[in-house]
């Protein structure tokens, strides 16, 4: 039984889970580009064919999987304050690009665009002492890619964060178990356990990925305004990142339920 001293959040730490709370249950992507693009967005959107929808959402998962494969997570071992601008940067090149490219720039852009956004998830997760070689912590930095969309087509279509996490607590944990197969450390990359969790995840990520792409299609899109909402779309998942790892790093001083209980009551 955890005692009493450790039964609450001390009152600094309490501020900082209100702060992750308003990030996480208030995420409004579609919000900022529409204050961007305008109103046709939400137009745009409804009138998306399925098909195109079924690209996207395949071009989601590919990002993901490219992403979670590529060994780009080259960081300091000493934890510092995350470079959320190099990464901002680096992503408004691409951003140009899926400007300039329309919806098959976006399809393009996507897996470098996504590669870059889970180095920067990997750099902020560092920055809350988190262990950036530990399979649980490169799981976590997945789940924030789930982070942040409304969805009505699958079992997670309540946004609040702690469903979302319980949601995929099976397929985390399975992941996990195939991945280390008992040791620790990664053993198999390409499991089908992670698959199957890349793909539960790529499902709520498509959705802000739709937005994006409605966005960058129209016609008066230009290279600036592509680049512009890269780096709408990179400060969002950031936010996400920030919050997500404040809440594992308070865990990790309190315990879970703890934790989570003091969210709850936020409500």
């Amino acid at each position: 039984m955890l005692n009493k001293e450790k039964s609450m959040l001390q009152q600094k730490d309490m501020n900082k889970l209100h702060k992750a709370y308003r990030t996480l249950e208030n995420p409004g992507f579609r919000i900022k580009a529409m204050n961007v693009v305008g109103k046709p967005i939400e137009k745009g959107i409804e009138l998306l064919p399925d098909c195109v929808e079924k690209k996207i959402a395949k071009a989601c998962n590919i990002a993901l999987e490219k992403a979670a494969s590529v060994a780009l997570f080259t960081l300091p071992e000493e934890r510092k304050k995350p470079s959320n601008w190099f990464h901002r940067v680096s992503v408004w090149a691409t951003g140009a690009l899926g400007g300039f490219g329309g919806l098959p720039g976006t399809l393009v852009e996507l897996p470098v665009s996504t590669i870059i956004m889970l180095r920067s998830v990997f750099d902020i997760a560092h920055s809350k002492g988190e262990d950036i070689y530990d399979i649980d912590t490169k799981l976590a930095a997945l789940q924030v890619f789930a982070l942040g969309g409304e969805s009505t087509g699958d079992d997670l279509a309540d946004t609040a964060y702690y469903s979302v996490r319980t949601g995929m607590a099976l397929e985390v944990q399975t992941a996990y178990r195939f991945l280390t197969k008992g040791s620790g450390k990664l053993m198999d990359k390409n499991a089908p356990a992670l698959i199957q969790l890349i793909q539960k995840i790529a499902t709520r990520f498509s959705i802000p990925v739709t937005e994006k792409a409605v966005a960058q299609a129209m016609p008066f899109v230009s290279a600036g305004i592509g680049a512009l909402l890269n780096d709408i779309f990179i400060a969002h998942f950031q936010e996400m990142a920030q919050a997500h790892f404040t809440v594992r790093q308070l865990e990790r001083k309190y315990g879970k339920e703890v934790v989570r209980q003091a969210y709850q009551s936020l409500n």
